[in-house]
């Protein structure tokens, strides 16, 4: 079903669980190129679709630089598996 917003001059796409499993790949073109995807259960809205790039949340490589550890025994075998070894 596809609903057009009057205020936001946008058109929505609700489908319900079973058909979003049948349409899912159109639904991501649709998604990607700034329609409203809705998806609902019993025809009540619960999840949307939306580009990654348009939560705001890019990747950025290095980020995480200076807060991931690992111990220095990381890579030492357990001793369950010293007969193994």
């Amino acid at each position: 079903m596809v609903i057009y917003n009057d205020q936001l001059e946008t058109a929505m796409t609700l489908v319900n669980v079973a058909e979003a499993k049948a349409r899912f790949s159109e639904l991501v073109r649709k998604a990607m190129s700034g329609e409203e995807v809705v998806i609902a259960r019993d025809n009540k809205p619960v999840l949307m679709l939306v580009p990654l790039a348009a939560t705001g949340q890019r990747r950025v490589p290095g980020s995480a630089r200076g807060l991931v550890r690992m111990a220095p025994d990381f890579d030492a075998p357990l001793p369950d598996f010293e007969d193994y070894t």
